[in-house]
C-alpha cells in the first residue's frame, strides 16, 4: 500500500529542522532535570548529550529504511512482516503516538492548574485546545509544519531567560565531573525519554518531504540544536540548584523564572505559561496528525474521520485522569513505551528490513 503525496502537499526538505527541534521542545522543558537527575546528579547533562548522540544514530538508521523505501513506516512493516503483521505493528505505533500526544496536553494542563488557576477545570481548557487542534489539522500537513515553523520562534526567545539563574548559580555544583557510573548514565538516558519523544513522528511524515533525501541533514541539525539547549538548560539546573533541593522541584525550570524581576511584571512564570501554550500546540498538532495518518492508511477511512475519533479519545482521557499521581504514572508509562521503542524496536526494525532487503535484491 504506497503512500503517494502529491507534490503540493508536501513541504521544503530545510522544514524538517522545524519539524523535529519543535517535536522535542515541548512540556518536558519545564522538569525534565529532576527526573535525570535522580540517578547521575550534577553529571546528569552528561546523559542530556548521550541522549542526543543517540538520537543521531536512531535518525541514521530511519533514513536507511525510509530512502530505500521511499516511503512510510507503514509501508516498510508491510514489505518486513507481511499486511496483517505490519499493520498490526503500524497500529501499536500509532496508539503509542497518540497516548504520548495526549500526555503532552494533560501534563500542560496541570502547569496551568498548579501555576495559574488552581480552580480550573481541566475539561473546558481540553475542549478549547482539542478544537484548535482539529482546525489546524484537518487543514493538512503543510498548515502543521506552518505551526511548528511558528511555534520553534518562541523558544528562541525565551532562552535568554535561561541567563537570569546565572547570578545566583554556583557551577561548583557540578564538579567533581564523572562522579557517577556508566549505569547510573544509562538510567538518566532512560528517564530523558519522555522529553526527546517526537522525532520518531518522521517515519510517518517522511513522503511529504520534497526530495525526502535532502531532509536528513536538516533533521540531525535539528536534534543538534535541541541537544544543545536541553544540556545548557540542564547545566543552567543544576549549577542553580543543589542536589538535594532539585530533588523536591517538581517544575525546576518555572521555578527558575521566578528569580526575573519586572517594573510591570511581578509574575514572569504566568507570562512564560501563556506563551508555552503556543510552544505545545505544535507538539499536540504533529502527534495527532501523525496518529489520524496512520489511521487513514490501515483502516482506509478518511483522516477527517480518524482525527475526530482521536481527539473524542483524548478528550475523555484528560478529563478522566484528576490528580498528580495519575498524570504521574501515565507519563511514566509513556516513558518506558518510548524507551522499548526508541532503544529496542527501530534498531531490531533496521536489522531486519535489511536482512529482507538483500533477500529480495538476491531473489
Amino acid at each position: 500500500m504506497q503512500a503517494h503525496v502529491n507534490r503540493q502537499y508536501r513541504v521544503s526538505p530545510y522544514l524538517a529542522f522545524f519539524l523535529i527541534y519543535k517535536t522535542q521542545f515541548g512540556v518536558g522543558v519545564l522538569g525534565f532535570q529532576r527526573y535525570i537527575a535522580k540517578t547521575s546528579g550534577h553529571d546528569a547533562w552528561i546523559a542530556v548529550i548521550l541522549s542526543g548522540l543517540i538520537i543521531h544514530l536512531l535518525l541514521w538508521m530511519m533514513y536507511q529504511m525510509l530512502n530505500k523505501e521511499q516511503n512510510d513506516l507503514i509501508s516498510i512493516h508491510q514489505t518486513v512482516f507481511g499486511k496483517w503483521t505490519g499493520n498490526l505493528l503500524s497500529f501499536l505505533f500509532i496508539l503509542q503516538v497518540f497516548i504520548s500526544g495526549t500526555t503532552v496536553l494533560r501534563t500542560f494542563i496541570e502547569v496551568i492548574q498548579v501555576w495559574v488557576f488552581p480552580l480550573f477545570k481541566t475539561w473546558p481548557f481540553s475542549l478549547v485546545f482539542l478544537t484548535s487542534v482539529y482546525y489546524i489539522v484537518s487543514n493538512g500537513f503543510r498548515t502543521v509544519t506552518g505551526v511548528c515553523y511558528f511555534g520553534a520562534i518562541i523558544p528562541l526567545i525565551l532562552i535568554p531567560t535561561f541567563l537570569a539563574p546565572l547570578e545566583f548559580a554556583n557551577f561548583r555544583n557540578l564538579l567533581p565531573i564523572m562522579d557517577h557510573s556508566v549505569t547510573d548514565l544509562i538510567k538518566s538516558v532512560e528517564e530523558m525519554t519522555f522529553t526527546i519523544l517526537g522525532f520518531e513522528l518522521l517515519l510517518l511524515y517522511y513522503p511529504y518531504f520534497i526530495e525526502p533525501e535532502k531532509s536528513q541533514k536538516w533533521t540531525h541539525y535539528g536534534n543538534l540544536f535541541t541537544t544543545l539547549i536541553y544540556a545548557g538548560i540542564a547545566i543552567v539546573t543544576f549549577a542553580y540548584y543543589a542536589e538535594d533541593h532539585l530533588q523536591v522541584e517538581i517544575w525546576p525550570t518555572l521555578t527558575m523564572w521566578k528569580v526575573i524581576k519586572l517594573p510591570v511584571i511581578e509574575r514572569i512564570e504566568y507570562v512564560v505559561i501563556s506563551a508555552w501554550t503556543i510552544i505545545i500546540l505544535p507538539n499536540i498538532c504533529t502527534s495527532f496528525w501523525a496518529a489520524s495518518r496512520g489511521v487513514k492508511r490501515i483502516f482506509q477511512i478518511t483522516q477527517r474521520r480518524a482525527l475526530l475519533i482521536l481527539l473524542a479519545g483524548s478528550f475523555i482521557i484528560t478529563c478522566l485522569l484528576n490528580n498528580r499521581m495519575q498524570i504521574d504514572h501515565l507519563n511514566s508509562f509513556v516513558s518506558m513505551i518510548g524507551i522499548y521503542l526508541l532503544y529496542a524496536y527501530i534498531p531490531i526494525l533496521f536489522i531486519i528490513y535489511h536482512i529482507r532487503h538483500k533477500m529480495r535484491k538476491r531473489s
